[in-house]
């Protein structure tokens, strides 16, 4: 439901699918192992944190956001290194 308020519904992860990488990866994480992914949409680029659920066989969404300069590169692959 957040997707809508940020505007990043659906139709942004499946038409930007041919542009995800792969950032940064969470193996431990608490419930399910998790990627970060980069991808690009109209002239747009967009972050989608998504769960594996291997056993499964799915994978899960868990949230979508436009990454902010303050915080990425300018490329939004590496996050700046804050002190």
């Amino acid at each position: 439901m957040r997707f809508r308020h940020r505007s990043l519904g659906r139709e942004v992860l499946l038409n930007g699918a041919d542009s995800l990488e792969i950032i940064e990866f969470y193996l431990d994480d608490k419930c399910l192992p998790s990627f970060l992914l980069r991808g690009d949409f109209e002239s747009r680029t967009f972050h989608a944190l998504v769960a594996t659920d291997v056993e499964g066989d799915n994978v899960r969404v868990v949230t979508m956001y436009v990454p902010s300069l303050d915080e990425w590169d300018s490329d939004y692959r590496v996050r700046r290194v804050t002190e």
